[in-house]
């Protein structure tokens, strides 16, 4: 009895709070910090990342960029992360990013900060949705050719992909009591049954590789010749760092999801630290296990399966065991795109709840407790952005570039306008608070922010063509000028950021902490102008 009085005690403060950044409790508040934590765990999924751009990370810069970078970029990603929960723990708002950088930035250009920092992490999540689910409707196509005649186009890509995106569609919709049950089996997937798999390669493997050749060979496959002879190869490696680091995002899923998280200011940036955390140390543990278990690079590259960890899997348990093993990094690649899809669609709610896309998408479905609106959005844009990959070569690797600059530069914008304007953010600062340490903590994730954002907008495959093009650049400059551009002409008349809803509250003279006080308010109001006019 004591734990349930101390639990509403909490979920009150937790309503209390939001009413304070002009909310209303909408959103079911049962998450716990497993549950906070998991969601980021399972979107960062390092299984995902790791397997689905494994062929990318051994023909850019080849093993020991992949090994010497998973350790470099899971450093630099701690940082960014920092910023982040300290941010997160002030402000515990499903927006996230958009919403922390109108409270940090000063009045006069609150709106303008939110406004961008809004749309660079839209495009963000769904760049990142789209990745996580067109990578695994590569698998599945590829897994398919294994004993079989099965022969994968990029039209039955889209296909499966499409399918796959309808799964994660529907139980979003229909499943949202179940998501925090998948949630555990995710994380018990993610950690126990990955780890299994790690531990099984390593020990069944014929033959393994030396040290020196997963810490110190380089590979240049980016053409004939490579970027390593027409820049250098730290150009390579540069560029190679894209799988550690899109494999380490999404973790502001944390933050998205702290509507419905218990004592959020503390669960949240928890969250947000554990996962990166956790999935640095494990990430590495499987990119060593699958490089020591290389038995001939050459053919593992070359591979006729065009997956260089099927490959793995087939020299060293056959046929059958490759085609179980990959079917159960499919299931963990599955929860990852289901529970991307559920931060996707929580942004994308709160940023319409805001006025920042049209309100039309603020809209919690009564009886099944979910933004169904937005849930479709995120699965139909998605769905649009990997329509490239019928023409390009490399579309999905662009796609996974404009999910991590997407989401890493909406990370950097209230990081850094919180290192501008300390003061007014010490003056916010929640439970999770860095001190001394926050300013040059958040100075050095600004710094790499902007590293990664060069880079991986430059292109990885020689010789450019058509077909070859890293359409990264293209995507983040439609949103940068189409963002600016609407905002210049248009949208600075009259978005005004999150302070949208509590104006309305207060116009109306209703109660935040009533739930479903303001739309009714607002049904009432619609309904008593039609009956004027």
């Amino acid at each position: 009895m004591s734990v349930d009085i101390e639990r509403r005690t909490d979920m009150g403060k937790d309503a209390e709070e939001l009413a304070e950044f002009g909310y209303q409790q909408e959103l079911k508040r049962d998450w716990g910090l497993t549950h906070n934590f998991g969601i980021s765990f399972s979107i960062i999924s390092v299984i995902t990342g790791i397997t689905t751009l494994f062929s990318y990370g051994l023909n850019t810069g080849g093993p020991g960029v992949m090994a010497v970078g998973w350790i470099v970029v899971s450093v630099f990603t701690m940082f960014v992360a920092l910023g982040m929960a300290e941010i997160v723990s002030a402000i515990p708002t499903a927006g996230g990013p958009y919403y922390w950088a109108a409270l940090l930035a000063p009045p006069k250009h609150s709106a303008y900060a939110s406004w961008i920092t809004g749309w660079f992490n839209f495009l963000g999540q769904v760049a990142v949705t789209t990745g996580i689910s067109f990578g695994l409707a590569g698998l599945i196509s590829t897994t398919a050719t294994v004993k079989s005649s099965y022969e994968p186009t990029p039209g039955k890509t889209i296909g499966i992909y499409a399918a796959v995106l309808i799964s994660h569609g529907v139980v979003n919709t229909f499943g949202v009591h179940v998501l925090r049950y998948l949630n555990n089996t995710s994380i018990a997937l993610h950690s126990l049954g990955v780890t299994a798999i790690a531990i099984a390669v390593l020990a069944k493997a014929p033959t393994h590789q030396s040290a020196k050749f997963v810490f110190a060979t380089f590979y240049d496959g980016t053409g004939d010749p490579g970027w390593s002879v027409r820049a250098s190869p730290a150009y390579v490696a540069a560029c190679g760092a894209l799988m550690s680091q899109y494999t380490l995002t999404g973790f502001d899923a944390s933050a998205h999801l702290s509507e419905e998280t218990r004592n959020a200011s503390w669960s949240a940036p928890i969250g947000v630290i554990s996962s990166v955390g956790f999935s640095s140390l494990f990430g590495f543990f499987v990119i060593l296990s699958f490089l020591f278990s290389i038995q001939d690079f050459q053919a593992t590259i070359g591979s006729a399966y065009a997956q260089p960890v099927l490959q793995i899997f087939v020299d060293v348990f056959g046929d059958d065991g490759a085609v179980v093993l990959m079917c159960l990094i499919m299931i963990c690649v599955w929860h990852c795109g289901l529970f991307s899809m559920t931060s996707n669609s929580r942004m994308m709610f709160a940023f319409a709840r805001d006025g920042g896309i049209p309100r039309f998408f603020h809209k919690v479905d009564a009886r099944f407790s979910s933004p169904i609106r937005t849930v479709w959005l995120a699965a139909f844009l998605s769905f649009c952005l990997a329509l490239p990959s019928l023409g390009s070569s490399v579309a999905f690797a662009a796609a996974t570039s404009i999910a991590t600059i997407g989401l890493y530069i909406s990370y950097g914008i209230p990081i850094l306008i919180g290192l501008i304007y300390a003061s007014d953010f010490t003056a916010r600062k929640g439970p999770f608070n860095l001190r001394i340490l926050s300013r040059p903590v958040a100075f050095i994730a600004v710094a790499w922010i902007g590293f990664i954002t060069i880079i991986f907008c430059l292109p990885t495959a020689n010789p450019v063509t058509s077909q070859t093009l890293n359409y990264t650049v293209v995507a983040v400059g439609i949103i940068a000028i189409g963002a600016n551009g609407v905002w210049l002409v248009t949208a600075r008349k009259w978005f005004v950021g999150p302070q949208r809803e509590i104006q309305e509250a207060q116009a109306l003279g209703v109660d935040l902490l009533e739930p479903g006080a303001l739309e009714r308010a607002e049904e009432e109001a619609a309904k008593a102008k039609d009956m004027k006019a």
